[in-house]
């Protein structure tokens, strides 16, 4: 077949010579495909143009590359440290074999330079590529990150308590046991606190909670947004526990009355490194320690494992790629805005980009962003910080939170005045989010000018593919929960249950974000300037593609990701 249009050139020119395309569908996937900043292949399979295995056939003919089945690849015999894991997420790029100084990695789109050029730098090897399905190479991706956590995780089983205390970063005054005087005695107690910390890490629990009452002590996970009970010392340790906790943290341990912030840090390998951000608080019985885990490594994950649907991640990058203008995330406390955030800051961050953050507490660490921790006892506000930020200037700043009409004001001037700004809002909805805003005293022209894009999210979590069960509903309950709404067919949705095996947490394994993405566009700028209220707003999206919440999870759940339970857990107020 003959291609006349000179503007196909590479991939989109050979899969019209070999049929798989007409001219005008080719030529529209290129540009759609540029307009949300992802690669052809990619936007080929997502969209459903193409089956995989056709895309990747001509992508390896085209490129004169040898293509492979992944499906086949054992995961076991992979080199694991080849590649960086944020590298291998990023980029879909999984190694395969290591041999005479040549490391051969099966890819789905061999166009990305960028991605080729990071790997080189990092390997510091020959790299050769191999073509794979792009939907297989994204299972087996997700597959071969989670096979490198189960090994840090059996890595830090193995260490004896020696070991153990070890990992664990000390002041120099505590490695002189200066603080508390230690001596034996405080052995088993120093050995108990840092198998809490590393238990934690290898269950993937987010917080950590020391808790004394009256006649008990316990220790609770938060694993997978939820708390469970792990220890019971005795109620006797308690002083002794929150005092070795603190001078972990670098605290005062003297000071009992007030509530403390400190930071631990235990290093669990030459590359990895995790944060616990403590805080204390006096109870009637003795100070309860709470620690939120900090891995820098899920924050960067890319943001193909956050669980977007491709129309929602599409729209985000999109905002992202602007030169100005605001995008807010919004959600309860817990429910991933600030692993969200952070996935966009590491998009944007490159070396033309000048990044500020203001944050309360800053979480995360990333190399190239200048962040900022608020602090309102010295005067040091959210306001006052985004001042200091609009006189450095900036490209791109972020907000932790937009709590008053002062932090709103001068984030929505930035804004209208060619910067992209990122923050958080506690509402309950998208469309909440502009109600709140103009509550606040915020005008609605000020508004509607501004703000670009606004994410509600929770997280949910997700179904153990090992040992999930199909559940047999009846079309009834199914049309009840609200199915019918998310535009598939009762007859093709199949609903599973959590089970429970070894390799889960009573049936689930990890979190997936669940979202609603609500554009500004000109019908809702209209009514924004015209004092609609939430469900009017909500109304004006839903008829040009925007999905609630519970229409998101449903979808999930349609999707055999997450259990009706689940969904309703997380999305029914």
């Amino acid at each position: 077949m003959n291609v006349r249009n000179p503007i196909l050139r590479g991939l989109p020119r050979r899969l019209v010579a070999e049929g798989l395309l007409d001219e005008s569908a080719a030529g529209a996937a290129v540009e759609e495909a540029g307009r949300a900043k992802i690669s052809l292949v990619q936007h080929l399979v997502d969209a459903h143009l193409l089956d995989s295995a056709e895309v990747a056939q001509a992508t390896a003919h085209e490129f004169g590359l040898p293509a492979i089945d992944v499906d086949a690849v054992n995961l076991k015999h992979c080199p694991r440290d080849a590649i960086d894991g944020k590298l291998v997420a990023r980029h879909l790029a999984l190694p395969l074999r290591l041999h005479r100084g040549r490391l051969s990695v099966a890819v789905g789109d061999p166009t990305d330079q960028r991605a080729l050029t990071e790997i080189r730098f990092q390997v510091g090897t020959a790299v050769d590529l191999v073509v794979a399905e792009y939907d297989k190479l994204r299972i087996r991706v997700a597959q071969f990150l989670d096979q490198q956590e189960d090994d840090i995780a059996a890595a830090l089983g193995g260490l004896d308590d020696v070991q153990l205390e070890n990992l664990v970063t000390t002041t120099e005054d505590e490695a002189t046991g200066k603080v508390l005087g230690e001596d034996a005695d405080d052995a088993p107690l120093v050995r108990f606190i840092n198998k809490v910390l590393l238990d934690a890490i290898k269950r993937g629990a987010s917080d950590i909670h020391f808790e004394p009452y009256e006649a008990r002590y316990r220790v609770r996970f938060r694993t997978d947004g939820i708390l469970q009970e792990v220890a019971k010392p005795p109620q006797a340790l308690a002083p002794r526990l929150a005092a070795r906790l603190k001078v972990m943290a670098r605290l005062d341990i003297s000071e009992r009355r007030v509530p403390q912030d400190g930071r631990i840090k235990i290093r669990i390998s030459k590359a990895r490194a995790i944060d616990f951000r403590v805080n204390t608080l006096p109870t009637q019985y003795g100070e309860k320690v709470v620690l939120r885990i900090l891995d820098s490594s899920a924050a960067r994950m890319g943001i193909e494992a956050l669980g977007y649907e491709p129309d929602q991640k599409r729209a985000y990058e999109e905002a992202l790629a602007r030169p100005q203008g605001m995008i807010l995330m919004t959600g309860p406390t817990g429910s991933g805005k600030t692993v969200s955030l952070y996935t966009g800051l590491s998009i944007l961050n490159t070396a033309e980009r000048n990044i500020s953050t203001a944050e309360d507490p800053v979480e995360i660490y990333m190399e190239g962003v200048n962040q900022v921790q608020v602090n309102p006892r010295v005067g040091l506000t959210f306001a006052e910080a985004l001042r200091a930020f609009l006189r450095q200037d900036p490209d791109v700043v972020m907000v932790g939170e937009i709590r008053d009409l002062e932090t709103a004001e001068i984030a929505v001037k930035a804004a209208q005045t060619g910067h992209l700004v990122l923050s958080t809002l506690h509402t309950n909805s998208a469309p909440e989010t502009l109600t709140r805003l103009a509550n606040m005293g915020v005008p609605g022209f000020n508004i509607a000018t501004s703000v670009v894009l606004i994410m509600a999210q929770r997280l949910a979590r997700r179904l153990c593919g090992e040992c999930r069960q199909l559940a047999d509903l009846p079309k009834a309950v199914l049309k009840e929960a609200g199915f019918d709404s998310i535009d598939m067919p009762l007859d093709e949705i199949r609903v599973y249950r959590p089970v429970g095996c070894p390799r889960c947490n009573l049936g689930y394994k990890g979190r997936v974000g669940i979202y609603e993405v609500l554009k500004n566009t000109p019908a809702v700028s209209r009514l924004i300037m015209e004092g609609a209220n939430s469900l009017q707003i909500a109304e004006a999206a839903r008829r040009e593609g925007y999905r609630t919440l519970r229409q998101s999870a449903l979808k999930k759940v349609a999707e055999g990701i997450i259990g009706l339970e689940e969904a309703n857990r997380v999305t029914m107020d």
